[in-house]
């Protein structure tokens, strides 16, 4: 057994008893109280859902394991040469909440390897869907059809016991999240590239063998780890973890789960996100007419899109009230790597220019850019100039903290999600207009 999985199940029998005790002694204290608001709009800010590989904090930002990103980049560590720390000791780290030794993650790396090949008919599948076809659905689509080599489904039907099915679920985890980004490279080469496929380097890490595949040379590799740590996780509540949480606790295997919320995360609201504002901004640009990106320029044309009715997008968030730390981290890869590049120069503007313009409206219950105001122009200087692709990337990332988080629901034997629905008669009774 690996000393991560070693590691991870004396976590596991550490944490039962405090799971236990809450629900046995403590299942009546009440955590708030839920409005016709919160049950009309989307359950938000509704506290009924317990992550504890990480958390989002209004005021701080995403914690990995109660560590800030910042935190998290510099506790980790990373091979010579390279500016960020490996996927593999991110995942050794979000499972168990430890910092691994160099010499664990480069364990986890090896063991990533040896799961790392793909069946040959998931190749097969995805040249037989139609040339158009987006590729979050060939995503999807090559990760659910890998669903027979589900080592849950298979335990479960031969009687596993309640208490073992965090096993064969970090199986699968560790098995799926080892191949998708073999998976999400050959999606970008087959469809963008005619299909000149690149095949796997063995002697690289998670990052640097997707940027491989890829066919992106240095420093292309520490944007992948950065790009997939930041996406991996935030908290329960958003549709993609929220997706693989509840589809899992029907007992659905990870191939599943992930693939269904991989279909929420291409949501125009949600993974999406990152491509619109990169159109937006580029048509923003467009827009000046050649002008210099000055901030008076940038004001104006900020001040014409709102008074337009427009929004402004990758600014405002549903939980943060201060500038996504994810957006930051990207910032300053861009101003070391590419402070003079013409697109990262307009997002910085707007950066100090929209937060001021946004409160002088006063429209925005968050002025500040979220993580999705900064990825694209990333993406973008590196070649990566295919919108429909970001939301893989995206997609990539978010597994590696909902494979971890649904590790732990089956350890500690959540039950199966079923909320109560109320009609709208009962609403209007309860607010005394019936």
């Amino acid at each position: 057994m690996s000393s991560l999985k070693e590691t991870l199940r004396q976590k596991i029998e550490e944490h039962r008893p405090r799971t236990t005790r809450l629900l046995k002694e403590h299942s009546d204290v009440k955590l708030g109280e839920v409005t016709i608001g919160q049950a009309i709009g989307g359950a938000r800010g509704v506290r009924c859902l317990v992550t504890d590989t990480s958390y989002l904090d209004p005021m701080e930002g995403i914690r990995f394991r109660g560590k800030t990103i910042p935190e998290t980049f510099a506790a980790l560590p990373k091979e010579p040469g390279r500016d960020y720390p490996s996927v593999e000791s991110f995942w050794y780290f979000i499972l168990t909440g430890e910092i691994p030794t160099l010499e664990q993650a480069q364990e986890v790396e090896a063991d990533f390897k040896k799961r790392a090949k793909v069946p040959e008919y998931v190749w097969d599948v995805l040249r037989a869907l139609p040339e158009d076809s987006h590729p979050m659905a060939m995503f999807s689509s090559a990760i659910v059809a890998m669903q027979r080599e589900s080592v849950f489904a298979k335990a479960y039907n031969e009687g596993l016991g309640k208490m073992d099915f965090w096993d064969p679920t970090y199986e699968d985890a560790t098995n799926l999240l080892a191949k998708l980004p073999t998976i999400g490279a050959f999606i970008y080469r087959l469809k963008f590239k005619g299909g000149k496929i690149i095949d796997p380097d063995p002697n690289l890490d998670f990052g640097g063998n997707f940027a491989h595949m890829m066919g992106i040379d240095a420093p292309y590799d520490d944007v992948a780890r950065m790009y997939f740590i930041l996406h991996s996780d935030h908290e329960s509540g958003n549709v993609s973890a929220h997706t693989i949480h509840l589809v899992a606790s029907a007992l659905s295997d990870p191939y599943y789960a992930l693939s269904a919320g991989i279909n929420g995360l291409a949501g125009p609201l949600h993974g999406l996100a990152n491509e619109n504002v990169l159109r937006w901004t580029q048509g923003f640009i467009e827009g000046l007419g050649g002008k210099e990106p000055t901030e008076d320029v940038i004001r104006e044309a900020l001040w014409d899109t709102l008074n337009s009715g427009q929004v402004i997008p990758g600014y405002g968030h549903a939980v943060l009230r201060k500038t996504d730390p994810r957006y930051m981290s990207q910032r300053e890869f861009c101003l070391k790597n590419l402070p003079d590049y013409p697109l990262f120069k307009v997002i910085s503007m707007i950066y100090q220019v929209a937060p001021g313009v946004l409160k002088e409206h006063g429209k925005a219950a968050n002025p500040w850019p979220n993580v999705d105001a900064q990825s694209g122009v990333i993406q973008w200087y590196y070649g990566v100039t295919e919108y429909s692709f970001y939301t893989v990337l995206f997609g990539i990332g978010r597994a590696i903290g909902t494979l971890a988080n649904i590790t732990w629901d089956r350890a500690l034997g959540y039950p199966i999600e079923r909320p109560k629905s109320l009609t709208t008669a009962m609403l209007e009774e309860a607010a005394g207009i019936k």
